[in-house]
């Protein structure tokens, strides 16, 4: 049994083991045969640390795979087929035991042991090898890395995934991130010019995967053919672009392990906001927190890098990039103009000329010099955005059509639409019929056209709450704030005080008409 325990040591008590054996063979017991009797270790232990102080290597032992012996040709032949497969379509060791279980008769094997034969035949097939790569030094201001990935977040209670942009210095180690929901042209240019004014300064180098946003075709080595957009920011801040090679992120590994690095550690568990500004908030506040890790090699965290960099850096443009797509579309019959495949409401008449600008989030609609409408961005296709406050004076003219359009069901949808005005709209037709009412209920909206929305909705929670259904008092209760009431000062009164009388009280006249109640009791 002491044998047995004995084949169990780990290194460090085994070397203290060697050396009790040879205490005991020089000063001790003398004999090997004793000292095997009195430790209770086997003989051929005590030769091998009077051999040696130091006990010799554990060879990893080679497991005998019996069981797979009528597998392994059928794992050659797949290995070998694998060698003229696409990459990305060859077998994995799972798939491999999957297939052995359904198409080779009583194979009994376990899945490690197919995976360490499959990992061995590859080695030996040329299937399977590790690239080396080389250990890169950057000046200071030279290059950074830019690159989108996933992120998931909850925003307004609704886990929402979005595209996160990176920007990663080279030479310091900082980096920035910003969220959108989609990786937009406008929303990879805007992120830009965010990320420069976050460092201070533009990178002499940016280095970039084929991102569509910058790429619009891949030629022949590292030319590309870029989009004109991409090449006009470009030149406004005065930075050169390079490109990676196809599927090789390694080429930009730098920017590849900070977005895992930004994920784990400021991403997890989802972060919660309520809209994308906030998040964005906090994404900057966390990139400035990391400005105190120390990376590995460092002698100096982030932020102090970071310092020594701003420097070396490209100055900031005196004017940023214009980053909206124009466009001059006319407004249709339905009061909308198509930007790209989509139709946005505009308060004008049909057959005017507008100008779209696209932004990021947001589309407006420009009009003689005045922005006339403005939108959230819609990425679907072929949808209809429309804002109820553009088809008001037709609403009046036409009030039936209100219950039915399409852009309350929006409104609705969007929560712009309490319930509170239901109400009030229900007991504006009961009162004046549903027309009227209709058109009383357009009028009220009318009133909170603009920015007063919030102090309309006030007002009908008021006057539903005093039981009041008129127009005229909601906008008295909506305008009340802004009334302008002369204060009334005190006025002395000099000898005219002595006139003065008490209020008259009327509690005489309860005493006549408790006294008449009696008489008539009588």
């Amino acid at each position: 049994m002491g044998q047995r325990k004995r084949s169990w040591l780990t290194r460090g008590e085994k070397v203290e083991l060697f050396e009790q054996i040879r205490r005991e063979y020089e000063f001790g017991v003398g004999t090997i045969a004793g000292i095997s009797r009195k430790l209770g270790v086997h003989r051929r232990m005590v030769r091998e640390a009077l051999h040696s102080a130091e006990p010799a290597p554990v060879r990893a032992q080679q497991r005998r795979l019996r069981k797979l012996n009528g597998a392994s040709d059928f794992i050659d032949r797949v290995l070998r087929a694998d060698l003229s497969a696409p990459p990305k379509q060859r077998h994995t060791a799972r798939r491999i035991f999957d297939r052995l279980k359904s198409e080779v008769a009583g194979f009994k094997g376990s899945e490690r042991s197919v995976r360490g034969y499959v990992r061995r035949r590859r080695q030996q097939l040329g299937l399977e090898h590790r690239e080396v790569f080389v250990v890169q030094t950057y000046a200071w201001g030279t290059e950074a890395q830019v690159d989108w990935y996933e992120a998931w977040a909850i925003l307004s209670g609704e886990r929402i995934k979005l595209q996160v942009f990176e920007m990663r210095s080279m030479a310091s180690g900082a980096a920035y991130h910003r969220a959108y929901t989609h990786a937009t042209q406008q929303a990879f240019l805007e992120a830009h010019q965010f990320a420069f004014a976050y460092f201070d300064g533009v990178f002499r180098v940016l280095r970039y995967d084929n991102l569509k946003s910058a790429v619009k075709r891949i030629l022949r080595g590292c030319r590309r053919e870029e989009t004109s957009r991409f090449i006009a920011f470009r030149s406004h801040w005065r930075f050169q672009s390079e490109f990676c090679n196809p599927a090789r992120g390694n080429e930009k590994g730098g920017v590849e392990g900070e977005g895992g690095y930004f994920r784990r550690n400021h991403l997890v568990p989802l972060p919660e906001a309520a809209d994308l500004d906030e998040l964005n908030v906090y994404l900057e506040r966390c990139c400035r927190e990391d400005q105190s890790r120390m990376l590995a090699g460092r002698t100096e965290p982030v932020g102090a890098a970071m310092l020594v960099e701003q420097p070396h850096l490209l100055p900031l443009a005196t004017e940023s990039f214009d980053l909206a797509e124009v466009s001059f579309p006319t407004v249709d019959g339905l009061r909308c103009v198509r930007v790209r495949t989509n139709r946005y409401s505009v308060p004008l008449r049909p057959g005017s000329e507008v100008e779209a600008r696209v932004n990021a989030d947001f589309v407006e609609l420009w009009h003689e010099g005045r922005r006339v409408a403005r939108h959230e961005r819609c990425f679907s296709r072929q949808q209809q955005i429309l804002d109820l406050e553009h088809y008001l004076d037709v609403l009046e003219r036409k009030p039936g059509a209100l219950a039915g359009s399409t852009a309350l069901a929006q409104w609705r949808q969007a929560g712009r639409w309490p319930e509170s005005f239901d109400r009030l709209w229900h007991a504006l037709n009961m009162r004046h019929g549903r027309q009227q009412g209709t058109r009383q209920m357009i009028e009220l909206l009318q009133l909170g056209a603009g920015d007063a929305w919030g102090r309309l909705r006030t007002a009908v929670d008021q006057a539903l709450l005093l039981g009041c259904h008129d127009v005229a008092a909601i906008r008295h209760l909506m305008l009340s704030d802004q009334f302008d009431r002369p204060t009334i000062e005190a006025i002395d009164l000099g000898h005219l005080a002595r006139y003065e009388r008490p209020m008259p009280v009327i509690s005489g006249y309860d005493q006549l008409l408790s006294r008449r109640v009696s008489e008539v009791q009588a």
